[in-house]
């Protein structure tokens, strides 16, 4: 695993029973990123796994994505850092995509927009995305494809934004706030596949995932 004692870039991994698929997710960061998970609670030996494998364990007892990758930022100490899902659907191997216009002054703010796999969008979730998105575009302007988890922005400038949603409206805040300070927001792609076996989404995976993140990121458009 990339890790360092003076690590380039500080990765976020909010967690939540994902002990099928941390040994691949940290095995796959690039040299000189480093993994923080963020543990929100599991059952199954999720941060013994973590920490086995070189990874920060945090622990958040506050429940809700939004919790755990703020508690993930806060613990960061890198100047640049990523959030990445740690269900396996996501390949850290492809986050200098994300990280790299920011560390070379391009962007304030990058995501990475979705390119799925044959089953990995379930279509109730990919229906959600556009329409969050159009939201989105209406609320600030931004024409972004993806609220996807895969991102970087520098740490501090991050932590300044002063993000207070801790449930499933937290990425969706970090964009608003962003657009909003003025930042600079680019999407750049990122491959999308099917989750870990054995690893359950908490976010979009399920109708009712879908319709409780659709809640949480309509109260963060309305304020």
């Amino acid at each position: 695993m990339g890790t360092s004692a003076d690590p380039t870039v500080d990765v976020v991994l909010p967690c939540l029973d994902e002990a099928a698929s941390l040994p691949w997710v940290l095995s796959r960061l690039p040299a000189g990123y480093r993994a923080i998970v963020a543990d929100n609670g599991s059952t199954d030996g999720s941060a013994a796994i973590a920490a086995e494998h070189g990874a920060t364990v945090v622990a958040v007892p506050q429940r809700g994505f939004g919790a755990a990758a703020h508690a993930g930022l806060e613990a960061a100490t890198a100047d640049l850092v990523c959030f990445c899902d740690a269900d396996g659907s996501m390949d850290p191997a492809q986050l200098p995509r994300v990280a790299d216009p920011v560390r070379a002054g391009a962007a304030d703010l990058v995501l990475g927009r979705r390119r799925p796999a044959r089953g990995a969008w379930p279509v109730h979730a990919r229906v959600a995305n556009v329409a969050l998105a159009r939201m989105l575009r209406r609320r600030t302007g931004l024409r972004l494809h993806d609220l996807g988890p895969t991102r970087a922005a520098r740490r501090e400038a991050l932590l300044e934004l002063g993000l207070t949603d801790r449930r499933f409206g937290y990425p969706l805040e970090m964009v608003t706030a962003a657009a909003d300070a003025g930042w600079r927001i680019r999407e750049v792609d990122v491959d999308y596949a099917l989750r870990t076996e054995g690893s359950k989404s908490k976010v979009t995976g399920t109708v009712l995932g879908t319709v409780r993140t659709i809640r949480d990121m309509r109260g963060v458009l309305a304020r």
